[in-house]
């Protein structure tokens, strides 16, 4: 399965970047159905344009750790499986915030093909602009 993973410094404390990462506000490109904080248990679709269509995901949170982790799985949305790792660590006076995505695309051979070509890249850009979004927002507040 393929595997992207981001870590960025964060130069707040890691409460405050973990109840960011969960404020539906901070997610780009998206409109997204939620209810205040993402919570453990709690289900989340995100629907914007990607991959040239309109497309809607649906996530639940299935770990829920606070200030250390957060993990939703995918549970309707265009992939096979679909899993992402939200950490935080303390650092240097801030937070490391350490993301890991992993999924299986649709199609076999040609999906495979597909995350070589674009997915992962796509992904990974998707998540890094998030991640700079939150960090701006931490650092500004703190």
């Amino acid at each position: 399965m393929p595997t992207i993973i981001l870590e960025t410094f964060i130069n707040a404390p890691a409460d405050v970047c973990f109840d960011l990462t969960r404020d539906a506000r901070v997610h780009i490109n998206s409109v997204i159905t939620a209810d205040g904080e993402i919570a453990l248990g709690q289900r989340v679709t995100f629907e914007g344009r990607h991959f040239g269509r309109r497309q809607k995901f649906t996530v639940e949170v299935i770990e829920c750790e606070r200030p250390r982790v957060f993990v939703d799985e995918m549970r309707q949305g265009a992939f096979s499986s679909f899993r992402h790792v939200h950490e935080f660590s303390e650092l240097d006076g801030g937070s490391l915030m350490k993301d890991t995505v992993i999924w299986t695309s649709p199609v076999g051979i040609f999906g495979r093909l597909a995350d070589k070509l674009f997915i992962e890249g796509y992904l990974r850009r998707l998540v890094a602009t998030r991640n700079m979004k939150l960090k701006e927002i931490a650092e500004a507040a703190n």
